[in-house]
């Protein structure tokens, strides 16, 4: 009994280490990197080729550039925390809905509970040990319909702001990207040549950071990612060059 009781902390140890090792960053977090950065990069690298299209100066550009900027990361941000926010209500109506369930139907809650434990191959025998269990403690047995039956996890309480300042910064980043050579470079057609070829490599490396972290084919996850922002810009220039013409 003593060797178990010892190899029980190193066992919760390895899974400990093993789960930092495999996420080290929260899923959400990355969602809204992505968001923010994917938006970004591709956006005001639209709005600098059109203008250049147009023939404006580089100053006009930056500066419209730099407007954008601001006014996405804003708007971005507020959708994130408007998001998170509906995410968080969602779940408190349910929580209320199943703590009342409990109460006033227990029978049919017990019933729901053991259906969901019998998909997971658990025989009756096996089952009602545990929702008996569970009905001795009415918070985990909420706990436990809202992961298994709603499909739903607590959402943390900081998560609306965390995802408004995440996906703003993140825009801010990716946004700063296609503007750096108008900040250098006073003709606009060359400036937009080497925003071009700057954003496309930072497309080309979001691109494949993105497919690695999220598990997905990291050059095709790039090349898409590349060719979206691509096609978006050279849209917006040949559309600036048609009214110009």
């Amino acid at each position: 009994m003593a060797a178990n009781s010892c190899s029980d902390p190193e066992k919760q140890k390895l899974l400990m280490q093993e789960h930092e090792e495999k996420h080290f960053m929260s899923s959400e977090i990355v969602r809204d990197i992505i968001m923010g950065v994917s938006d970004g990069l591709t956006v005001p690298f639209a709005l600098a080729a059109g203008l250049s299209g147009a023939q404006v100066s580089s100053s006009i550009i930056l500066i419209a550039g730099m407007a954008e900027v601001a006014a996405g990361a804003i708007s971005m941000g507020l959708g994130g925390y408007l998001a998170a926010k509906s995410e968080a209500d969602h779940y408190m109506r349910e929580l209320k809905r199943e703590q009342e369930e409990i109460i006033n139907v227990p029978d049919i809650e017990a019933a729901e509970c053991a259906e969901i434990l019998s998909q997971y191959g658990a025989e009756p025998h096996e089952y009602e040990g545990v929702v008996n269990a569970l009905k001795r403690n009415p918070q985990h047995w909420v706990d436990f319909m809202m992961r298994f039956e709603l499909g739903l996890e607590k959402p943390d309480p900081m998560r609306a702001l965390q995802s408004a300042v995440t996906i703003a910064l993140s825009y801010i980043i990716g946004g700063l990207v296609p503007l750096l050579p108008y900040m250098i470079i006073p003709v606009a057609g060359e400036a937009m040549v080497a925003s071009v070829i700057l954003t496309i490599l930072a497309l080309l490396i979001f691109g494949f950071a993105k497919g690695y972290f999220t598990g997905n084919q990291p050059f095709k996850s790039a090349i898409q990612t590349a060719f979206i922002g691509a096609v978006a810009s050279a849209a917006a220039y040949s559309i600036a060059k048609l009214f110009r013409d």
